[in-house]
């Protein structure tokens, strides 16, 4: 056999080559990288920062909102209509972080549903969203809604009573304006019976401090002693009322908030809760 005819025939390939290609690289039969060491192994390119959950692309977040489609966002944000905390954002793909406050063309936006939740609070619960401050009127509408509610107005731990909550901004403002705000009516219980000549001087105006504080109506009660009085005030705290009977030498023994505007706790037992109607929202809403 000559030369040509004993070596090795084109397109074929060596037994001795195989093993030898085995062990620069590759396991045999696997097809797959036999580093010896990590030193060997190619560097990994920088990973991906991962996505929060909680935050929402600003344009998701504008359209969410109700005031446009995110199509139409794209080009409001572009055009600088759109401020995070105060600062205009241009960049398409910013991400909203939760707590953030967005505003559209100067007014503040919410994608959350609108939630309007009506409390009928019991004694020993506190007025406010923080915590570490024991019982807050928070725990008792937890599951309300899965919306951020926060209470409008305030109702001291011992007080008790109707408290509304919301995260309609433009509802809030209403019970802030004190003028042309939502009347609340009191049920006060002092310690003693209530002089006339005082009566007349809470539905006259007191200036307290150098300030001038009124309410809208002051009365007796029917039926009740003089010690009962009913109240209606355009005001979100009931600071004012303590302030009111403080400079006056009475003590608050009771205070029961028993309506909001239209709406009364009827059907609503102490320590519950109550989603408003449409034609109760309505109503508010032309207050």
């Amino acid at each position: 056999m000559s030369k040509q005819q004993g070596g090795h025939r084109k397109g074929k390939t060596s037994p001795n080559a195989s093993k030898k290609h085995a062990g620069k690289g590759f396991v045999k039969g696997k097809g797959k990288p036999a580093f010896k060491n990590n030193t060997d192994a190619p560097k990994k390119g920088p990973q991906p920062k991962k996505s929060n959950p909680n935050e929402i692309r600003l344009n998701k977040y504008v359209a969410n909102s109700g005031v446009c489609s995110r199509r139409e966002a794209d080009v409001h944000i572009a055009t600088g209509l759109v401020t995070v905390d105060g600062k205009v954002i241009v960049e398409m793909g910013y991400k909203v972080k939760p707590g953030q406050e967005v505003r559209y063309d100067g007014s503040r936006i919410n994608p959350e549903k609108k939630a309007y939740v009506l409390l009928n609070k019991p004694k020993g619960f506190a007025t406010t969203t923080s915590e570490g401050k024991g019982r807050t009127v928070m725990d008792l509408v937890a599951n309300a809604t899965t919306s951020r509610i926060k209470p409008i107005g305030r109702l001291g731990r011992n007080s008790k009573g109707l408290l509304f909550f919301t995260n309609d901004d433009e509802i809030a403002a209403k019970f802030t304006n004190s003028k042309h705000g939502v009347p609340r009516l009191f049920h006060i219980e002092l310690n003693k019976n209530l002089k006339l000549e005082d009566l007349k001087k809470i539905q006259e105006g007191l200036r307290i401090e150098g300030k001038l504080i009124t309410v809208e109506e002051i009365s007796y009660i029917d039926g009740a002693s003089k010690k009962e009085i009913g109240l209606r005030i355009k005001n979100t705290g009931n600071t004012v009322i303590r302030s009111i009977f403080d400079y006056l030498k009475y003590d608050i023994e009771s205070l029961d908030c028993v309506a909001i505007g239209h709406l009364t706790k009827k059907d609503i037992p102490r320590g519950s809760w109550k989603h408003l109607t449409t034609q109760e929202l309505n109503t508010l809403k032309m207050l």
